[in-house]
């Protein structure tokens, strides 16, 4: 049986839950403060999901067209289908400009145009003199713009001392005896090990859970561990229901042709060679939002028009450009093409299909990356010490649908505005006291424990790999790109089955050193709690707005939906507040109809 009661113990101002670009940009801010902090990864740091990002980082720069912070705004206001809170998409977009060049100062190897500045390409969704004309915003290393970034940020870390616990699970948070979080239960991957961080703050910084469906983007860590972790505390998670499917996934297989594919000028083709975008957004064809840009594909497969045997996806075609802008704006993506699909997409175009790449729920912040939820009365108050950015964030800049290059920018700018806020409160409170108080384990050992029954011999069992795969499908299946009540109610039928397995569950490895089976026993329970949030929330909202797309309630709906749903474990119940639709300094946007 295990016991918390003797693991060592180890004591920080803070900790970070993730070492992707959100978690490393705060951790770099608050060792430069000498501030003691620790980043816990599950993976080595550069392994963490931000590697994966392609192409690009959005800020008005105006290097190559014009552009200004206010297009960008609202750009992003209305990509979200006004579900975006404008006080903190202003306070993204006013920072761009200059955490990106803050980010070039750091070494991130940006891209040049000939006159040397950072490169910058289209991308869907982006305008000039709000909605007139495309802008060109993305601030671009080739298509390996987070990979630049990530080895950046952690050689910066590195220099200014982090600590880090690498290859270390973060298994659940701890309350003290007054009810405030006080620290992190953590596993050490390759001794099997528990171990408990206390600090003063802690930060998710976990990163998205596309697992939670059969075909996605997302590398296998992304189990949404840090989401759980919250709700199992108690709080909530914001707008569950918009999960984005990004259009241009390798079909059959999930992996992501980024944007860029699109920004440089690629063009989507159906079954009978047309260019189709131009019927679901004449004005900006393949570069409208990601939402529209995946239904559309979807619609011309479920109508026939897809491509190849079994017409189940549709066609990028890059093979109109010339082969060394290719080569040279998208060799990683070209690779992809090469690697997964033996197609060089210079001379054949690649099969693609919306696969699930994103979430734009999570936990719910303010802009400064505290944790929020709500007290009694219905009010939003904050969570001390607990904190999030990142893709498991909700602060919520991406409202319905993220725009593509927003998630890098989100990442950096909200890693830096926490930690500046941990910073300052820190140095108003840090009480000698608060590593005296007890911390409650039960709950945290009552879950360790069930992982440690042993399989009885004459009983049949079954892995954990399996319920995952059958828990993606169901997912897929129930809330895929469209949705109505009819899939979503046999969704939730199919869940408890699969809840019930979980609970059968027993692992059939019980060593220490490298046990995956026991890694993947917690990260299938975290998918799990996930799954309910995802299902209830969608259910609940009756309209279709961004990612969110209900065949039975075809229209938004402001007046009954224009607010946030807010998801507790606890009986599954769901509560709702306000859109903050007023920016911090400028006249706010009326919701208009989107139009493409």
């Amino acid at each position: 049986m295990v016991s918390l009661d003797s693991v060592d113990t180890f004591h920080f101002d803070a900790i970070i839950i993730g070492a992707g670009g959100a978690g490393l940009r705060a951790a770099l801010q608050l060792a430069k403060s000498d501030q003691r902090v620790a980043v816990v990864s599950k993976v080595f740091p550069t392994r963490s999901h931000t590697v994966a990002a392609q192409g690009g980082i959005n800020a008005a720069l105006g290097n190559l067209t014009e552009d200004n912070w206010h297009w960008h705004m609202y750009d992003t206001i209305k990509g979200s289908d006004y579900l975006g809170d404008q006080d903190a998409i202003e306070f993204m977009c006013r920072e761009a400009s200059e955490i990106v060049r803050e980010l070039e100062h750091f070494g991130v190897p940006f891209s040049r145009t000939e006159q040397g500045k950072i490169y910058q390409r289209p991308f869907g969704g982006q305008s000039q003199n709000f909605g007139e004309s495309q802008a060109t915003r993305t601030c671009a290393a080739a298509d390996r713009t987070g990979h630049a970034i990530l080895q950046t940020l952690y050689q910066q870390n590195i220099q200014a001392g982090t600590t880090f616990f690498d290859e270390y699970f973060a298994i659940d948070l701890v309350k003290d005896e007054l009810g405030h979080i006080g620290g992190m239960v953590v596993m050490n991957i390759q001794t099997g090990q528990y171990q408990l961080l206390r600090a003063h703050a802690v930060m998710m910084a976990t990163g998205g859970a596309c697992q939670l469906f059969k075909t996605n983007t997302n590398a296998k860590i992304n189990t949404g561990d840090g989401l759980a972790m919250v709700l199992r505390a108690g709080l909530p998670l914001q707008d569950m229901e918009f999960w984005q499917f990004h259009p241009t996934g390798v079909a059959n297989k999930g992996m992501l042709l980024s944007e860029a594919a699109r920004g440089e000028g690629g063009v989507l083709r159906n079954g009978n060679g047309e260019a189709f975008m131009v019927n679901y957004a004449p004005h900006v064809k393949d570069l409208a939002s990601r939402d529209v840009v995946s239904r559309a594909i979807a619609i011309e497969v479920k109508e026939g028009r897809g491509c190849g045997p079994n017409k189940d996806h549709v066609l990028l075609d890059l093979t109109h450009l010339d082969a060394d802008v290719i080569k040279k704006r998208l060799p990683g993506i070209r690779e992809i093409g090469l690697t997964f699909m033996g197609l060089d997409m210079c001379s054949d175009p690649i099969p693609v299909y919306p696969t699930a790449h994103y979430m734009m729920g999570g936990i719910p912040t303010n802009f400064n990356g505290q944790v929020v939820t709500l007290d009694e009365s219905g009010q939003s108050v904050t969570v001390p010490g607990l904190y999030a950015v990142g893709e498991c964030a909700c602060v919520s800049v991406h409202g319905a649908n993220r725009l593509g290059g927003n998630s890098l920018l989100d990442i950096v700018v909200f890693g830096r505005a926490a930690a500046s806020e941990i910073e300052r409160i820190l140095k108003l409170q840090k009480p000698a006291s608060f590593f005296d108080k007890a911390l409650e384990l039960s709950s945290v050992e009552a879950r360790l424990n069930k992982w440690e029954a042993k399989p009885d011999v004459n009983a049949q069992t079954e892995s954990t790999a399996q319920i995952k795969r059958d828990l993606q499908t169901v997912m897929q299946e129930g809330c895929g790109v469209f949705r109505n009540q009819e899939t979503m109610s046999t969704l939730i039928e199919q869940l408890e089955p699969i809840q019930k397995r979980i609970d059968q569950a027993v692992l059939q490895d019980h060593s220490h050193a490298f046990n995956l089976e026991r890694l993947e026993a917690f990260e299938l329970e975290n998918l799990m709690t996930l799954a309910y949030a995802t299902v209830h929330s969608a259910i609940e909202r009756q309209e279709s707005r961004g990612a969110h797309s209900r065949v039975d309630f075809p229209q938004r709906d402001d007046e009954n939906w224009l607010q946030h749903s807010l998801y507790f474990q606890q009986n599954h119940q769901l509560r709702y507040k306000p859109v903050c639709l007023t920016p911090l300094t400028v006249p706010g946007f009326e919701p208009k109809a989107r139009v493409y």
